[in-house]
């Protein structure tokens, strides 16, 4: 049975011009869905994406990258919703393609963050007056 895994993938300046991704569909049997990338050579790069297959074949793809020096987080990293900081002001909401920050209330107009949607497209950052979307990255 398939399951599906959201990943973020970070690669030291020495991995950045090698076919990673590449060798994530051959060797592994992988379905990759990038999301976000940046990886240029000579710079730490980054990857958001969705990996599906079988579980032992992700398993060993994790192995395969763990020798290379990639940072492996599984989930979903790199985006940072703060509530706290957050005036449900809906400046976001019109930004983000998938609904991950949607009204949860259309009757108080209280925002919330669905990870599990969230594609990273950083979309939210500069929309928000306030700060409350930030990414490490």
């Amino acid at each position: 049975m398939s399951i599906t895994k959201k990943i973020y993938l970070y690669f030291p300046k020495s991995e950045t011009e090698k076919p990673i991704v590449y060798q994530l569909v051959k060797d592994f049997n992988l379905i990759i869905n990038i999301f976000r990338a940046k990886v240029t050579p000579e710079e730490e790069g980054y990857l958001s994406l969705d990996v599906t297959g079988q579980e032992a074949d992700i398993e060993r793809a994790f192995a395969y990258l763990s020798t290379l020096e990639v940072v492996i987080h599984v989930g979903n990293k790199g985006l940072r919703w703060d509530a706290e900081r957050c005036t449900h002001c809906g400046a976001c909401v019109v930004h983000c393609p998938t609904g991950a920050l949607a009204f949860a209330d259309t009757a108080t107009r209280r925002l919330a963050f669905t990870e599990d949607v969230c594609v990273e497209c950083h979309a939210c950052i500069p929309a928000c007056p306030f700060g409350a979307c930030s990414s490490s990255f």
